[in-house]
């Protein structure tokens, strides 16, 4: 039995990995019962009624929340305990795991990201940043990245399409959406200061990866109090073709075509781009993206 027992919340995600790990939120049940904690475990046939059911579980008294599944259950616990006192856990099982990757938990086996999950319940969780997007009289909180642009555009082409099913989802659907590249005029307000920028791209970025394991900014912290801004300025489609094997190993930063900058706010406008944070869609421009230092406990 467990040392001191704790009420965990597990919302589940049954579709994860579409539906080919559904045994791993179950399994994860079982051992926090077995390890001696109150378990309240929650799974929806859809993610607005796991939304629900989640934050009324959490909201009954929960002393951590644990998400199984990939970024999108990520996406949903955030907005559900940053800046409380409420840890997040992961036990990452789906298409994108790129939180659990920044945190050093292992997404490539559900048994060890569960023994992990176990240790960490007994200790202090860790703070990060988090980042909360305002876009019309709404608000989104992010822990990963922001993207408004080509990466969203296959970000939406991908989570459209049925098959492959796993992360070369994201390399077929950057394929088919690579017809149709060409530069967006943007309005980037950073930290203040106003700029008109021609881009393929520009994502915001809390953590080093989106997507399933694209490193769009290697060196990025999760609590250095931090966001960076990523751009990438017009080329041609055969360039960014040869330039798009080179972000899965995070070696493009010194490409003539790609800048960086730390900020800690930043506004974006362009006409038909849409925003997507954490693999979820936020909606269309304007948005505004700020960092919120140390607003999110993490079990890792």
């Amino acid at each position: 039995m467990a040392e001191a027992p704790l009420t965990v919340v597990v919302a589940i995600n049954p579709q994860a990995s579409f539906g080919k790990r559904r045994e791993v939120g179950p399994h994860v049940v079982e051992r926090l019962r077995r390890a001696g904690h109150r378990v309240v475990d929650v799974a929806e046939p859809n993610v607005e009624l796991l939304r629900r059911e989640t934050i009324r579980a959490v909201e009954a008294g929960a002393d951590a929340l644990v998400v199984v599944g990939g970024d999108g259950m990520v996406s949903l616990g955030t907005n559900i305990v940053a800046q409380t006192d409420i840890p997040l856990g992961i036990v990452p099982s789906g298409t994108g795991n790129d939180l659990a990757a920044g945190l050093g938990i292992r997404i490539d086996d559900t048994e060890a990201a569960t023994d992990q999950l176990l240790a960490a319940l007994g200790k202090p969780p860790r703070i990060i940043d988090a980042g909360l997007i305002k876009h019309g009289e709404l608000t989104t909180w992010f822990a990963c990245v922001v993207s408004a642009g080509f990466d969203a555009t296959v970000n939406e082409r991908a989570n459209m399409m049925t098959r492959p099913r796993g992360r070369s989802r994201y390399v077929f659907a950057m394929l088919r959406e690579l017809a149709t590249l060409k530069p967006i005029e943007y309005e980037v307000e950073a930290d203040g200061v106003v700029s008109r920028r021609r881009a393929l791209l520009i994502s915001v970025a809390n953590n080093v990866s989106l997507g399933g394991g694209m490193r769009i900014v290697p060196h990025a912290e999760l609590d250095d109090g931090y966001l960076d801004l990523f751009v990438v300025e017009p080329m041609s489609r055969l360039g960014f073709l040869r330039v798009f094997p080179k972000v899965f190993q995070g070696t493009h930063t010194t490409l003539p075509e790609v800048s960086f900058q730390r900020v800690r706010s930043v506004k974006l406008s362009a006409d038909r781009v849409v925003a997507y944070a954490d693999g979820e869609r936020v909606g269309a421009l304007p948005v505004e993206i700020s960092l919120v230092p140390a607003s999110l406990r993490v079990l890792s």
